[in-house]
């Protein structure tokens, strides 16, 4: 059975504040909510209060609060698709895939907690799906490897951008806190119980950071290695 409410159920009708309901309006509020107050603002109570509208009015768009979260997740994924054309370069055009979902939960970090393990079956996410797998088909893997690539591919980049969403989403304290970690804690450590951490320990700071951009690369690298006939343009020339 389809999650979608049927489009008789979707009729566009003014709240009391005179404001077209519509799922789109619903969507951006609910953003707006989590954004402000969290997960926990993802109620029909506080949706119907910040449209003003009577909060079973929502069931006319949406089946419950489930159906909302995959709205809300595919329109995170609409947005950071939005202009988005892949040139012949197929690596490059999966690197910026990958920068535009990490851009698309950070800006919207509490939301993307809930939308990055969900699958929205929705037309943004399936629009980005075969986009993606349609990358690793022009580079010559058959079906099997370009479905199962992919899924590696995607995994990791929205493990990545939810891990980068989720830490800026904490208040700005422990954020604080973490990154002192690195530059205070673990720069006095007994060095013969941790040979290895004193050995880099300047480098430590950049813990701190984003590893992001270079997970892509790294799998990046390793889906070029595996094209068939080798069928990849990284930006220099193709070997012979």
């Amino acid at each position: 059975m389809s999650s979608r409410v049927p489009e008789e159920r979707r009729r566009r009708r003014p709240t009391r504040t005179g404001v077209l309901l519509s799922e789109d309006l619903i969507v951006g509020t609910a953003l707006r909510l989590i954004g402000e107050h969290g997960s926990e603002a993802l109620s029909v109570r506080r949706l119907g209060a910040a449209l003003g509208c009577d909060p079973t009015a929502l069931y006319r768009y949406f089946h419950d609060t489930d159906d909302l979260v995959l709205a809300i997740a595919d329109r995170i994924i609409g947005d950071a698709m939005a202009g988005f054309t892949p040139g012949d370069d197929w690596v490059a055009a999966l690197r910026e895939m990958a920068l535009r979902v990490r851009a698309g939960y950070l800006a919207h970090p509490r939301a993307a907690a809930l939308a990055a393990h969900r699958v929205t079956r929705r037309r943004s996410e399936i629009q980005a799906v075969d986009t993606g797998i349609g990358l690793l088909l022009s580079a010559g893997f058959g079906p099997a490897d370009a479905a199962r690539l992919y899924l590696a591919f995607i995994d990791t980049v929205l493990s990545h951008a939810a891990t980068d969403a989720a830490f800026q989403a904490l208040p700005r304290q422990q954020r604080e806190a973490d990154h002192r970690a690195w530059r205070e804690v673990y720069q006095d450590l007994d060095p013969v119980a941790y040979p290895a951490l004193t050995a880099v320990r300047r480098e430590l700071p950049g813990m701190a950071e984003s590893s992001f951009e270079e997970a892509v690369e790294l799998l990046l690298e390793a889906l070029a290695a595996r094209a068939p006939a080798q069928r990849v343009s990284t930006g220099g020339s193709s070997p012979d």
